[in-house]
């Protein structure tokens, strides 16, 4: 399998495979980087089709967690790890401090926390076997759990692109399409409906989005209908590359802003958005609330209130990237990068 000539491979600073036996793990660990930082990423779990697959994904995901951080902040770098295997099915204790060795092995340069296919106890298992693993909470009883914070920085991310993309400032009857209803999507969509917004619902647990939209009088469509309902705002907050060079055409939104990692399935995505009027905001921007409050929770002046203000300022990041998007006349993606890279070489 191709490793430097991946073409997602960006100048990772180390990928590890690790299996064990026992407990069937396949996994994969990439650092991108440590500049600023040990590399902290969420342990994804699911059943890619192949390994190719999965190393994709892992390199992809990685260097988007170098830039988020480094647009957040933070003193850390970028990293993420995924193991090959289905969470309902194959995921036991065993593979999971059999994870918590491998993660141990790299002495503290990579971070891991949860992330799809993963939970606050599956961290809490693998922190039998390693200390670096972030997300288990402040105080015995009391939840690790970003969610709620990736989530509160999606919203507010979506706030100044509604502001820029569709000029206006309340989301009062705003139709909102959301993709994917786990425990971001849910979050979002609650605030979305506080905020007045008209949802659209779709995700693969049907009793999930079904309780979800009885609760908030949202609409349900299927995951494959969402990708063209008439709405204003569509937000993905599923799986990834669910922004194709077919739904960047199709797609009647005018406005994308949403927590999933990597929802552009290529760079030229972005470019196609934007010469469409689509205003796009960087998936890594959006959804850095989750990383924010975990490193919060690394140290020990943890305060809720600076948390907060802290996510707040994704905010700011966009309203600068908009800013010179409209100046360069080019799409948010470029800037941002471009931003994050700026950041990482001061």
């Amino acid at each position: 399998m191709p490793v430097f000539d991946h073409p997602e491979f960006d100048h990772h600073q180390q990928i590890v495979f690790g299996s064990d036996e026992a407990s069937g793990l396949r996994a994969i660990i990439a650092i991108h980087d440590t500049r600023r930082g040990p590399a902290l990423g969420g342990l994804r779990i699911y059943p890619y089709a192949s390994e190719a697959d999965a190393l994709t994904d892992v390199l992809r995901l990685s260097r988007g967690m170098t830039y988020k951080s480094a647009l957040a902040d933070l003193p850390l770098g970028g990293g993420k790890a995924v193991i090959i295997a289905d969470p309902r099915r194959d995921k036991t204790p065993e593979l999971l401090r059999a994870m918590g060795r491998l993660v141990d092995s790299l002495g503290g340069r990579y971070i891991t926390a949860e992330d799809s296919g993963t939970s606050e106890a599956d961290m809490r298992i693998i922190h039998e076997t390693t200390d670096h693993v972030s997300g288990l909470g402040r105080r015995p009883g009391e939840s690790g759990d970003p969610s709620p914070y990736t989530a509160h920085g999606v919203f507010c991310a979506l706030r100044v692109a509604v502001r820029h993309g569709l000029g206006r400032e309340s989301l009062e009857g705003l139709r909102v399409a959301v993709q994917g209803v786990g425990h971001v999507g849910a979050h979002l969509a609650r605030a979305l409906h506080a905020a007045g917004a008209q949802l659209v619902l779709s995700d693969l647990n049907r009793d999930a989005v079904g309780a979800l939209a009885e609760e908030l009088g949202a609409t349900i469509v299927t995951p494959e209908a969402i990708l063209a309902a008439d709405v204003d705002v569509f937000a993905p907050c599923a799986m990834g590359a669910v922004l194709t060079p077919e739904v960047a055409e199709s797609l009647e939104a005018r406005v994308v802003c949403g927590a999933a990692n990597n929802q552009l399935a290529s760079p030229e995505v972005a470019e196609r958005l934007h010469e469409r009027g689509i205003l796009y905001a960087p998936d890594y921007v959006a959804n850095a609330g989750g990383v924010i409050e975990v490193e919060w929770q690394r140290h020990g002046d943890y305060r809720r209130e600076a948390v907060m203000a802290h996510v707040e300022r994704i905010a700011d990041t966009l309203d600068e990237i908009f800013a010179r998007a409209t100046t360069s006349q080019t799409s948010p993606a470029i800037i941002a990068d471009r931003l994050a890279r700026e950041r990482l070489a001061g």
